[in-house]
């Protein structure tokens, strides 16, 4: 209702929705079709790990976030080659393969070494032939396991796998953990009792007065030189 000499109301409420508004009505529709891919692209890699690649640990770039442990893009050529690991080969065995990151600290170095050192450890290679393997693959016995040779230096890791019993694995491939640091707790005796707050006020004093006592010092000299 109008009262006065004011505006007539004139609402704009009729919206432009081909241009303006954004829906969302396909959401369960979209959830339902990835969840399907997921599950086809699984299959389609199986008996390999759904997570892909093993990848390395690193720590993520820049001073406020360098304390952040997570997965990287791929091993450095000298992780592998510390691992006993050859480029072309790590890819053919879901080892993911960075040529420009480099390894700033030994202990970065150290602790994607022993990432692959312990994936090489539970790894077992299929032939894509059951009666043809080759070199490198995992051999065929009378039972129909594969025994997976990994080192050509003589020393050799044996596993043993059916591959009809073969499971995929669904979760995180080898999960990045951030190791808690232990505290030590101990019994607070003698200078450690001192007031904190009282401490850190006279240090801020002591430095604020330097100058100030300094000068006070060098004038009481100058008096006793002269009372001389």
């Amino acid at each position: 209702m109008v009262s006065h000499n004011n505006q007539l109301p004139n609402a704009h409420l009729h919206k432009d929705w081909q241009l303006r508004v954004k829906t969302w009505f396909d959401q369960p529709a979209k959830k339902k079709t990835r969840r399907i891919a997921r599950s086809k692209k699984a299959a389609a890699i199986a008996p390999r790990p759904v997570d892909g690649l093993l990848r390395p640990a690193v720590r993520a770039p820049t001073l406020k976030y360098n304390t952040k442990v997570r997965a990287g893009r791929g091993f450095t050529l000298e992780e592998l080659k510390a691992a006993g690991i050859s480029r072309k080969a790590a890819r053919s065995i879901g080892i993911a393969v960075d040529h420009r990151r480099r390894n700033r600290s030994a202990e970065s170095l150290d602790t994607n070494v022993a990432r692959l050192q312990e994936y090489k450890s539970k790894l077992i290679v299929f032939p894509r032939k059951a009666g043809k393997p080759k070199n490198g693959d995992s051999q065929v016995t009378k039972r129909n396991t594969f025994v997976y040779d990994f080192k050509s230096d003589g020393s050799i890791i044996y596993q043993v796998a059916d591959v009809k019993a073969a499971t995929q694995l669904d979760g995180p491939l080898f999960p990045i953990t951030k190791a808690e640091p232990v505290l030590e707790y101990g019994k607070i005796s003698g200078e450690q009792k001192a007031h904190a707050f009282l401490h850190l006020r006279r240090s801020r004093a002591d430095a604020k007065l330097v100058g100030v006592r300094a000068a006070r010092a060098k004038e009481a000299a100058e008096s006793e030189k002269k009372d001389k």
